[in-house]
């Protein structure tokens, strides 16, 4: 099971067709793909390996569709989308996309040197904000992030958690076509990941389409209609989210 015949009725906005993506991976552990893909690795290997990190992908996303992606660590999940955003090319394969995926992801880097404030000016000139855009849209960044007091502060001084709040903001900013967020809800408290989930539900309303990957059941269960199951490389089940999930957790019992 895939899609729902509703959201079939809708256009695809993501074809993901028999994807396979491969990393060379030495014996120490370093890799260059996934930091779980360590794990892939035959004991005692020696020199460089070749990981097959996703083994022949095939799904269909269509236009207001919220996706979970589920897993266990070093299954994947980040490779399909990082492959889907472009940054990660397809050993063998291909996707296909209606429109540029924007990737929001905790990792990513800002610019640790200047202020808060700063990095709301360069990021929204990043989405294409206008001037006058990114000055009445900055008050509505700030306070998302709850970052008021400390956002002439250096990047340099915010914790992890602060900086991925206020990448969160800046990017949520935007209505986006097709927006893959990379465990961004992990980050605050309750009420600022239940604000985020939220976001993301109007961001798909509104005809986007969302990918979540997130260790948190719950927020899969809360944002996404849809869920994908990558175990391993292999695509193990797509469905309803309720049904994913609950096949995914009895695998772990």
């Amino acid at each position: 099971m895939a899609a729902s015949a509703e959201a079939q009725q809708q256009p695809p906005v993501v074809v993901v067709d028999d994807l396979h993506v491969k990393y060379q991976v030495y014996a120490s552990g370093k890799s260059a793909g996934d930091a779980g893909i360590r794990g892939l690795l035959k004991r005692g290997a020696r020199g460089l390996q070749e990981v097959h990190a996703l083994k022949g992908v095939s799904f269909v996303a269509h236009k207001n569709e919220s996706i979970g992606i589920i897993g266990s660590n070093g299954s994947g999940k980040s490779t399909l989308l990082r492959a889907i955003t472009g940054l990660t090319p397809p050993s063998s394969g291909a996707v296909y996309a209606s429109s540029r995926p924007n990737l929001l992801g905790v990792g990513a880097a800002l610019i640790n040197d200047v202020s808060g404030n700063d990095n709301i000016t360069l990021g929204c000139l990043a989405l294409g904000y206008s001037r006058d855009e990114i000055e009445e849209l900055r008050p509505k960044i700030i306070e998302f992030s709850e970052l008021q007091e400390f956002i002439d502060f250096p990047m340099r001084t915010y914790s992890s958690g602060m900086s991925a709040r206020l990448k969160f903001a800046i990017a949520a900013s935007k209505q986006h076509d097709i927006l893959i967020v990379d465990e961004a809800l992990a980050v605050g408290d309750a009420k600022f990941r239940a604000r985020s989930e939220a976001r993301i539900r109007e961001i798909r309303e509104n005809a986007g389409t969302v990918f979540l990957v997130s260790h948190s059941m719950k927020s899969i269960r809360d944002t996404c209609n849809r869920s994908i199951w990558i175990e391993k490389g292999v695509l193990r089940l797509d469905g309803p989210t309720a049904d994913v999930v609950k096949a995914y957790e009895a695998s772990r019992k």
